[in-house]
């Protein structure tokens, strides 16, 4: 009997041999069941007594697979793969055939778990982010699902704790311009999938930025607040920033803290914390006074040059292994664990922290 299934991995259906020809199980038993409704036929009539418990076994197992594929089909995308490390391997070799797609990353790397830890947010969303802007047509259907799942959580956990808004609104801004230029030019890129599932998913990332844009934070009324804290306490809250629009943002709180966020100081630290000296004078805004416009200089450097990125955890691989994986620095310490089966006499020295852009580029061809 040839093999017939929807998956080349997958057992495949049951199958009958009836005096119309093979008859697949499922179906024939429902023929034969409704057959002028008058009598139902034992499957021991068709089979012996020794095949009907096979029989039966197969056609559980095949409709119990094909439940589970209709109802599981929302969520198996998303929550089949709880790895920490996945092989990357750009080639097939004697040991290892195929390749790792970015997609295949995508899904097996437990990102859902690693949204909820508050150093991993940003470089979730910064990935997501690089994805949405060059790669997202480059996704299977299957990683395009777990995108917008671990997109759609992301939104909803700001929603819900107020934090970290401004990331969310850019990245469905580069999302939503990524998915007017696709649905509108359906027929000149290749798209995975029908087209009405992109115009529901550009539907649903304008909904998401509605919902973010009438977000209203909730104002604590009792306990301290920034405006009680000293001033030295509160210069030294601005300088741990790294980011210009966090310390514009915040100066839009109380005149305190407008006045403390113009200083000039604070800008120079900030260019010369993220751009070279070279830089500088190529990009050099002075005022009437002759004085150096620092904040001009950060906003206008930011358009040319790219700011250095900080993430209080990310990805890390593995340069002997050429391994992926997330590095559990609580195991790490208290088990010596490196995060991956590392064969190495010294795993640490191998080591490498992955950028978002550097993970964009593992999976290059």
């Amino acid at each position: 009997m040839p093999f017939l299934g929807q998956d080349w991995r997958s057992p495949g259906w049951s199958w009958i041999k009836t005096e119309d020809g093979w008859k697949r199980c499922d179906s024939c038993s429902q023929e034969l069941r409704s057959e002028n409704g008058q009598y139902t036929i034992n499957h021991s009539i068709i089979l012996n007594n020794g095949e009907e418990e096979i029989f039966s076994n197969e056609c559980e197992y095949a409709a119990k697979k094909r439940k589970k594929e209709h109802f599981g089909n929302d969520t198996a995308a998303h929550s089949f793969y709880r790895e920490k490390w996945i092989y990357v391997h750009k080639e097939s070799t004697k040991e290892r055939h195929g390749y790792c797609t970015l997609g295949e990353a995508f899904n097996r790397l437990d990102f859902s778990s690693a949204i909820q830890d508050i150093r991993r947010f940003t470089y979730v969303v910064k990935l997501l982010q690089l994805i949405a802007k060059s790669q997202l047509t480059s996704l299977s259907g299957v990683a395009q699902k777990n995108y917008f799942s671990i997109l759609d959580k992301i939104v909803q956990k700001v929603l819900d704790d107020h934090q970290n808004p401004r990331l969310i609104k850019d990245l469905l801004q580069d999302l939503s311009s990524t998915l007017g230029i696709l649905v509108r030019g359906v027929g000149k890129s290749v798209l995975v999938g029908n087209i009405n599932i992109w115009i529901c998913r550009l539907e649903t990332v304008l909904n998401w930025q509605q919902q973010l844009q009438n977000l209203q934070m909730t104002k604590v009324n009792s306990g301290l607040t920034l405006s009680d804290l000293p001033l030295h306490m509160l210069n030294n809250i601005l300088y741990r920033f790294s980011d210009g629009w966090d310390i514009v943002t915040l100066g839009q709180v109380t005149p305190t803290l407008y006045m403390l966020s113009e200083d000039r100081r604070l800008w120079k630290k900030l260019c010369q914390y993220h751009f070279a000296e070279k830089q500088f004078c190529r990009h050099l805004i002075l005022s009437e006074k002759g004085h150096i416009e620092w904040k001009l200089m950060y906003f206008t450097l930011q358009k040319y040059y790219p700011t250095k990125e900080q993430y209080g955890d990310t990805l890390h691989f593995c340069r002997h292994c050429s391994i992926l994986f997330w590095k559990d620095y609580h195991l790490a310490w208290l088990l010596k664990d490196s995060g991956h089966p590392c064969t190495a006499a010294d795993p640490d020295s191998c080591f490498t922290p992955v950028s978002p852009q550097h993970f964009i580029d593992l999976f290059k061809f």
